[in-house]
């Protein structure tokens, strides 16, 4: 083997070395990556679950009126488990939250004239004397049952 050869080798086995060092460095910015991701999906989670909670305490206290209320439930719900959120006992927030999907809010609702508004709210009274007794038992399994092991694992 001549020297220009066994340099040839040498440089080839450093470059090879820093590479790999380098692809190492990689991953493990991509590991603390993923780490932060998780820790933030995790908080995230641990928010909503408390956020649902409180809203499932509110509406079953009469805090917190039942169409708001199955409407805020239901939005968070999607963002927190789509599965439970699919689950047939809480099928009633989804019901609520179509019923009033076209119903405008905010500044909307403000600007509507009082008699469309005063329709809307009968329409929210029917809805709710329908609905309240599935609302709450959907609030009270979602406190007792589907959000309880979360609240043990904190």
């Amino acid at each position: 083997m001549t020297g220009l050869t066994l340099a040839a080798l040498l440089a080839g086995g450093l470059l090879i070395l820093a590479l790999a060092g380098y692809a190492l460095h990689l991953w493990r910015r991509v590991w603390a990556q993923q780490r932060d991701q998780a820790q933030v999906e995790q908080e995230r989670h641990e928010r909503l679950g408390g956020d649902l909670q409180i809203l499932a305490s509110s509406l079953l206290d009469g805090q917190l009126p039942l169409i708001e209320g199955a409407i805020r439930i239901k939005v968070l719900l999607d963002n927190y488990d789509s599965s439970l959120s699919q689950d047939s006992r809480c099928q009633v927030f989804h019901l609520l939250f179509e019923a009033t999907a076209q119903v405008p809010t905010h500044g909307d609702w403000k600007a509507l004239d009082k008699s469309v508004r005063r329709q809307h709210e009968r329409h929210f009274n029917e809805l709710e004397l329908q609905h309240k007794a599935a609302a709450r038992s959907a609030a009270r399994w979602l406190l007792e049952e589907a959000l309880a092991p979360a609240r043990k694992r904190a």
